[in-house]
């Protein structure tokens, strides 16, 4: 694994909404090069980036034009060697988000794809062998180009799949893995990926990145055979290279695919999901960090758990506060709940991401779909810096913001949680700090529970000589862990504990560590 992975801390940048340097609306890379001292000084040595590339922005950026051109609206690609380095001053890394499962239909690819003669991209993408000829299984488009035959989509309508093959075909316009136009697709992503390497950036954070490989099986093991070549082949010209997976099944990305990291997603009624948003369209809510919540932590760990041991020895298994795809966890949770949810996320195995503006509780707002956001919208509004026009993002006119900013006169801001020292901004950037100083965080398969019981609300792990206590619920409990001999080295709230275990307060987390006598 890539060595500065273990001690990393990732922000995540959502480029549109950031910060806007010139005026216009809408958030850029000199935007993100003013605030990356911001970043650092947060505590954060690590960034992803959503998409920059050009793209007609039906899907905020993931449907791409041209894989090696910065879109516009960002800036040029001169703006974005200049950020790689600027990163880079400050000992920082960065991550580009790689889209290789699809492209936009603007993509000159697709377009000669498109065309009744045959050429070097006919197979780029899956076509049927008829107008007529239905993609059985799979969501598809005809009768919107010259072309005899219907094409295969990755997600949206915009987004035609790529090719890399099917691991059983049952058609003859279905290709196997080793066909030769298949392996020009994957030679293809290969060189985007050396393209940005080469550029300065330090390696990908990748889109649907199990979305490959068509009629694949339940491991996926035709997509881990084509990211286990192109990875390989990419890592031996760049072998400091980072890969994170949007996956979810760091048995495959991590065990067989060769990403270095995997993310525990956001699904509904899943582990992770249970944590911090586990509400109904009516607004009921019994996420585990809501003080009220009925929940024990089990409903989270007898997934993790799982997972997390299939990999502990050969990746990450990494946490986020949220994304660009997630509705913000300040949505349902008050800031004592959050700071809990947050305390915990930063002090489980794997490297931590931060999306921007959880770290002062931004909130969710129900907004209209702006490119092709849909409910996503409402997580992806400007950040709030201060209580200046447009809360510092952009002195644009409020009307040319590419979304609007909070209005309401308790927004939270940058400035005003720096002022106040119990705000959660001071919480996560203590948090980072503490994680930093203390190497059991720099190990990653260290991960012992200490006590999660049924029908107790409390619950306690260990990393090794750090003991973390945590209490979420609105009342006293005992949990039976001893911390006899070790004292509080970070608290949010306070405990007391005897012979009979600890017994931390309403709304607590504590870590604890061993006393060494001098």
């Amino acid at each position: 694994m890539t060595e500065w992975l273990k001690t990393a801390i990732f922000y995540e940048i959502y480029p549109q909404s950031f910060r806007d340097s010139n005026g216009d609306g809408i958030g850029d890379i000199n935007g993100m090069i003013e605030k990356l001292d911001y970043i650092r000084d947060l505590g954060c040595n690590a960034i992803w980036m959503n998409p920059c590339y050009d793209s007609p922005f039906k899907d905020g950026g993931y449907d791409v034009r041209d894989y090696r051109k910065v879109a516009e609206r960002y800036g040029t690609i001169e703006d974005l060697r200049r950020l790689f380095a600027q990163v880079h001053e400050r000992g920082m890394h960065i991550l580009l988000d790689l889209v290789p499962g699809h492209t936009s239909e603007e993509h000159p690819w697709f377009v000669e794809s498109c065309k009744t003669e045959r050429n070097q991209y006919s197979d780029r993408y899956i076509w049927t062998d008829c107008w007529f000829q239905r993609a059985e299984g799979f969501p598809y488009i005809a009768g919107e180009c010259d072309r005899n035959g219907a094409y295969i989509l990755n997600y949206f309508k915009c987004q035609p799949a790529l090719n890399y093959g099917f691991l059983n075909p049952k058609e003859h316009w279905q290709k196997p893995l080793d066909h030769p136009a298949c392996l020009e697709t994957r030679a293809a992503m290969r060189d985007v990926m050396c393209y940005w390497m080469e550029q300065g950036c330090d390696g990908f954070r990748v889109d649907m990145a199990d979305s490959l490989v068509k009629n694949d099986d339940e491991t996926k093991s035709g997509t881990c055979q084509v990211w286990s070549d192109i990875i390989g082949q990419v890592q031996e010209q760049y072998p400091e290279i980072a890969l994170v997976s949007e996956w979810n099944n760091p048995a495959s990305a991590i065990g067989k695919a060769g990403f270095q990291m995997d993310f525990f997603l956001d699904w509904f009624g899943n582990g992770y999901n249970l944590l911090m948003r586990d509400y109904d369209e009516n607004g009921r809510d019994d996420s585990f960090f809501k003080k009220d919540s009925r929940r024990s932590i089990n409903d989270f760990l007898q997934e993790y758990l799982p997972k997390y041991d299939a990999v502990k020895k050969k990746g990450l298994y990494c946490l986020i506060t949220g994304n660009h795809d997630m509705v913000r966890a300040a949505y349902n949770l008050e800031e004592q709940e959050l700071k809990l949810a947050y305390a915990f996320l930063f002090t489980m195995p794997g490297a931590p991401f931060l999306y921007y503006g959880d770290e002062i509780g931004m909130r969710y707002q129900k907004l209209p779909c702006k490119e092709g956001g849909y409910t996503r919208t409402g997580s992806r509004t400007p950040m709030q810096w201060d209580d200046s026009v447009n809360h510092g993002f952009s002195e644009a006119d409020p009307s040319c913001l590419y979304l609007p900013t909070d209005d309401r006169a308790d927004a939270p801001t940058v400035a005003a949680q720096k002022e106040r020292k119990d705000s959660l901004y001071h919480m996560v950037r203590e948090l980072f700090r503490f994680r930093k100083e203390h190497s059991a965080f720099a190990r990653h398969d260290n991960l012992e529970i200490l006590s999660a019981e049924e029908g107790r609300r409390s619950f306690a792990y260990r990393r090794d000589d750090l003991v973390m206590v945590c209490n979420p619920s609105d009342h006293v409990e005992r949990i039976d862990v001893n911390v006899t001999g070790m004292k509080v080295v970070f608290g949010i709230g306070a405990a007391r504990w005897d012979q009979n275990g600890c017994v931390p307060e309403a709304q607590s987390f504590l870590i604890f560590q061993t006393v060494t006598e001098e």
